[in-house]
C-alpha cells in the first residue's frame, strides 16, 4: 500500500473521518457554547448569579461524567454494542443531558440541580462518543500509511475545534437578541443548537460501515471483508485486502491466546511504559491551561477591558483561527514529528502566559490600553501553541503507541487522566482569578515549562514508524507473534488445493480465488 492517492478509497476514507468528526464537533460545541452561557444575563439570573466557585463546579462537574464514563461505561458499550451503536447511544445520552440544561427552571436550587445533573449526564454521553469514535476510527489509524497516519487523527480534533468555534459564534450571535425575552432565554437557544448536528449524526450513522475489527471479534468475517473492500476500492488489490483481513484476524486471535486483560496495562512493563506516557500526555494537555481558556475565555477578555459582545466576538475569532492552525498541524505533524510539535507548542504557551501574567501586574486596573491589547494578542498566540502542540498531538501519540489488543483500554485510561486534569483546571481557574488575579497565569506557565524537558527526554519520537515497530521504542513484543502458528498451519494445509482457503483462528477463514 502506498500513499493516500486520490482514489475512491481515499475519498471514502476522508469522508468517513469527516463524518466521525461530527461527533467531536458536538463535543466541541457543548464546550464552546458554555463559555457564552456562563456570562449570559439570563443564565446568571436563573441561577441567582453564581459566584466563581459555583461557576467552577458547573464547568468541572461535566468532566466527572466523562471520567466515570471512561472508566465504567464507554469501553463496555463499544465492545458489546459495536462502535456505531455505542456512538448512537452516547449521542442520545448527551442529548438527554443537554435537554435537562435547556429546561433548567424553578428556584435557584432546582435550576442549579437540573444544570448539574444535565452536565453529568452529558459528560457520560460525551465519554462514550469520545471513546467509540476513536475506536471506530481506529482501524483507519492502524492501516493508514505511517507517513500519513497523523493526518487522519488530527481530522477528528479539527471537528472538535470547529464545534468549539461554532459555540462561540452562536453565543456571539445571541447577544444581538437583546429584547427582554432574549435576555431571558437566549442562552437556552444557544444550548439547543447542538440538537441540529446531533440529528444529522443520528441520521447518518446507520449508513456507516461497522468497524472491521469489531466484526471479526464477533465472528462476522464476511461483513468485515465487505467493509474493507468498500474502503480499499481502487487502492488495494483483492489479495492485499485478504492479507489485511488476515492481519486483523491474527490480532484478534492474539488477544485471546495471550490472555491480555486491562490489568496488563499496569502489570506488563512494556505496556505500562506506554500507558503512563499516554496518560501523562493527556493530563498535561489539560493542565497546560487550555481547558480553562475554552470555558472562561469571554470572562478573560472582559477582564482585559472588552465589552460583553466584543469578548464573545474575540472568542469566536480565536476559536476559528484554531481551525486553521489544526489544518496546518494536519499537514506538518507527519513531517516535523510528534515530540517537536509538543515541545514547540509548550514553549509558545509558556511565553504567552508569562506576558498575560506580567502586563496586568505592571499596568493594573486596565490602566494601559496597549498592554491590554497585547494580552489579547498573546491569548491568540497561546491558542496557536496549543493547536500545534498538545491539542492534536496528544491524541495522535496515544492512538499509535499501544499494541492493538490493548489500544482501546489504554486510550480510555489515558482519557480518564485527561478528565481529571480538566476537573482540576476548571476548578482552579475561576477561584485563582478571583483570589490572585493575573498571577494565576504563572502557575500554568510553570506547568508548560516543566513539560518541555519531560516530553523531550521521556517521550520517544514515533513519526514515520509502523505500528508494529513501536515495540522497538517501548520494549516488549507484538502479541500477534504468539498466534502466528494458528494462521501458518491453516495456510500450509491448503497450499496445494484449488481455491486457496485462508486459515482463520476465528471461524476457519474465507475462500480465496
Amino acid at each position: 500500500m502506498g500513499g493516500t492517492r486520490f482514489t475512491k478509497a481515499s475519498q471514502r476514507l476522508h469522508s468517513f473521518c469527516l463524518f466521525l468528526a461530527l461527533g467531536s464537533f458536538i463535543w466541541g460545541y457543548n464546550v464552546g457554547v458554555l463559555a457564552s452561557v456562563l456570562v449570559h444575563p439570563g443564565f446568571k439570573k436563573t441561577l441567582h448569579r453564581p459566584d466563581a466557585s459555583l461557576s467552577g463546579l458547573i464547568t468541572a462537574i461535566y468532566y466527572l461524567g466523562t471520567f466515570t464514563s471512561y472508566l465504567f461505561f464507554a469501553h463496555p458499550a463499544a465492545d458489546k454494542l459495536g462502535r456505531r451503536h455505542a456512538a448512537f447511544v452516547g449521542m442520545g445520552v448527551t442529548c438527554v443531558g443537554q435537554a435537562l440544561q435547556v429546561g433548567a427552571t424553578g428556584s435557584a436550587a432546582q435550576a442549579l440541580g437540573m444544570v448539574i445533573v444535565g452536565r453529568i449526564i452529558a459528560g457520560v454521553g460525551t465519554g462514550i462518543i469520545s471513546t467509540s469514535v476513536p475506536l471506530y476510527q481506529r482501524y483507519v489509524v492502524e492501516i493508514a500509511p505511517s507517513k500519513h497516519r497523523g493526518r487522519f487523527v488530527v481530522m477528528n480534533h479539527i471537528g472538535f475545534i470547529a464545534g468549539l468555534a461554532s459555540g462561540f459564534w452562536i453565543g456571539y450571535g445571541m447577544t444581538f437578541w437583546d429584547s427582554e425575552r432574549g435576555l431571558q432565554v437566549a442562552w437556552r437557544y444557544s444550548l439547543s443548537v447542538s440538537f441540529v448536528p446531533a440529528f444529522l449524526f443520528f441520521v447518518g450513522l446507520p449508513f456507516m460501515h461497522e468497524s472491521p475489527r469489531w466484526l471479526v471479534e464477533h465472528g462476522k468475517i464476511d461483513e468485515a471483508f465487505t467493509t474493507l473492500q468498500y474502503y480499499r476500492e481502487g487502492y488495494c488489490t483483492s489479495d492485499e485486502i485478504y492479507d489485511e483481513l488476515d492481519d486483523i484476524e491474527r490480532s484478534v486471535a492474539s488477544f485471546r491466546v495471550t490472555g491480555l486483560v486491562w490489568t496488563s496495562l499496569f502489570a506488563d512493563r512494556s505496556l505500562f511504559a506506554r500507558m503512563w506516557r499516554s496518560a501523562l500526555l493527556q493530563f498535561l494537555a489539560q493542565m497546560c491551561g487550555a481547558t480553562a481558556m475554552k470555558y472562561y475565555l469571554p470572562a478573560l477578555f472582559r477582564a482585559l477591558g472588552l465589552s460583553h459582545r466584543a469578548s464573545l466576538l474575540a472568542g469566536g475569532v480565536e476559536s476559528t483561527l484554531k481551525i486553521g492552525c489544526n489544518v496546518l498541524e494536519m499537514f506538518i505533524i507527519d513531517r516535523v514529528g510528534r515530540r517537536l510539535t509538543l515541545v514547540i507548542g509548550a514553549v509558545i504557551m509558556a511565553f504567552s502566559l508569562l506576558i498575560n501574567g506580567t502586563l496586568p501586574l505592571i499596568y493594573p486596573n486596565n490602566s494601559n490600553i496597549a498592554a491590554d491589547y497585547a494580552c489579547v494578542v498573546f491569548v491568540f498566540i497561546y491558542s496557536l501553541g496549543y493547536s500545534v502542540g498538545f491539542g492534536p498531538a496528544a491524541w495522535v501519540y496515544g492512538s499509535e503507541i499501544f499494541q492493538t489488543a490493548v489500544r482501546a483500554r489504554g486510550l480510555s485510561f489515558a482519557a480518564s487522566c485527561g478528565a481529571i486534569g480538566s476537573v482540576i483546571v476548571t476548578q482552579i481557574w475561576p477561584i485563582g482569578i478571583a483570589a490572585l488575579g493575573s498571577k494565576i497565569y504563572f502557575f500554568f506557565m510553570v506547568i508548560n515549562l516543566v513539560s518541555v524537558p519531560i516530553i523531550y527526554i521521556l517521550f520517544p519520537e514515533t513519526k514515520g514508524r509502523a505500528l508494529e515497530d513501536m515495540d522497538v521504542l517501548f520494549g516488549g513484543h507484538d502479541p500477534s507473534a504468539s498466534s502466528e502458528h494458528l494462521l501458518a498451519d491453516g495456510e500450509d494445509e491448503d497450499d496445494d488445493q484449488g481455491p486457496r482457503r485462508r486459515g482463520s483462528p476465528i471461524d476457519g477463514g474465507l475462500w480465496r480465488d
